[in-house]
């Protein structure tokens, strides 16, 4: 089994902890852990006490009762039962991928998006084509070359939804378009749900509601604020989700028991902590609006209220070589856009603390004034 790096997560991991000004990540800014359990009112002493004669064993293999509980009323269609924990989303698409993909088999990838998404079915030895977004048509696919690209033999499609890293949503009519492609050669659709909109208008269904072979993986790490948790899952049909079982015992056990118990409690008040990110979000975003339109070296198809964003830089070096002039020089760190194998971009994660946000654009707009 041969893979390609993950050019993300080997930029983040050289680079984040030099970073002054870390506006590269795509999770909505952290909540520390007094922050999470007073949610409701508790305190860190009367949580932990509750949690302080808690066997520190494996736990719930799946998630606990309630763990799927909560994440199956994310969903209109999923049970409890076709619910499945996993360490992050990255475990969530690693084991969907893992339990789908064959040698030979045909897979359809949303690009750029979520390297994982792409990368894995080709390490396990299927045909990858791309279905590119374009940059001209706001960071969209077109549905003509989906058609085009879709095979009898075509197993899976995997989206990413929000996109990583533009921002940018495929509407529930587009994903209907999707699904009645998929549906007429049986091919499964896989789209990885971790960047939710915050903007009610924005509403659109996970793919497990829309299609009877439609996989939605998701975790606490964006949306929620938590990436720290570790904790994802996998919500699909009750038939797909027992296929999953097999797979999902060689790549995890189980979370722990404590990541348990706050995951649960961050779902119980989810709507707590949406308030707080939709100020976040449409607060850093008027922020990040009004930065580019003053910069002449940066353009910006604005994200639908979710938390990253794929600026457009109109520089004369690699962007990689600037990204790390910028970190070396003034603490900012981007994600440089070849690592989406898209040059001349960067991916910039504007919902940072707002104040980590605002003086990483200070120092961004003081380093793009050497190439004037």
């Amino acid at each position: 089994m041969n893979i390609a790096p993950f050019g993300v997560e080997e930029w983040l991991n050289e680079w984040e902890k030099e970073a002054v000004y870390d506006i590269a990540g795509s999770s909505i800014a952290s909540l520390t852990l007094e922050e999470l359990i007073g949610l409701d009112g508790s305190t860190i002493e009367t949580f932990f006490q509750e949690q302080s004669k808690t066997t520190l064993n494996y736990g719930w293999i799946e998630g606990s009762p309630d763990f799927k509980k909560e994440v199956s009323q994310l969903y209109t269609t999923v049970s409890p039962e076709a619910v499945l924990q996993t360490n992050g989303a990255t475990g969530a698409n690693l084991l969907a991928l893992y339990a789908l993909v064959e040698a030979g088999d045909h897979v359809i990838a949303l690009h750029p998006s979520y390297q994982q998404l792409y990368d894995i079915p080709k390490s396990l030895g299927a045909t990858v084509d791309y279905w590119s977004i374009y940059e001209s048509n706001q960071w969209l696919p077109r549905i003509e070359e989906l058609k085009e690209l879709i095979q009898p033999n075509t197993k899976l499609i995997c989206l990413n939804n929000a996109n990583n890293p533009t921002g940018t949503l495929l509407d529930e009519s587009l994903l209907k378009e999707i699904v009645a492609l998929a549906r007429k050669v049986d091919a499964y659709i896989l789209v990885d749900e971790v960047y939710q909109s915050l903007d009610p208008a924005q509403k659109i269904p996970s793919i497990v509601d829309l299609y009877e072979k439609g996989i939605s993986t998701n975790s606490l790490s964006k949306t929620y604020s938590l990436p720290g948790l570790r904790v994802g899952w996998t919500a699909s049909s009750n038939e797909i989700a027992a296929l999953f079982r097999k797979y999902r015992d060689y790549t995890m056990i189980c979370a722990g028991v404590l990541d348990d118990a706050l995951a649960v409690h961050a779902l119980k008040n989810k709507a707590l902590i949406l308030e707080r990110n939709r100020t976040i979000v449409a607060t850093n975003l008027a922020i990040l609006n009004d930065w580019v339109q003053k910069e002449p070296r940066v353009s910006l198809i604005l994200p639908k209220s979710v938390s990253t964003s794929f600026i457009k830089l109109d520089i004369p070096i690699d962007v990689e070589e600037f990204c790390l002039r910028l970190l070396k020089e003034k603490g900012v760190l981007l994600v440089p856009g070849n690592r989406f194998e898209t040059p001349l971009h960067a991916r910039l994660g504007f919902c940072a603390p707002t104040d980590t946000l605002v003086a990483g654009l200070r120092e961004l707009s003081l380093f793009l004034k050497n190439f004037d």
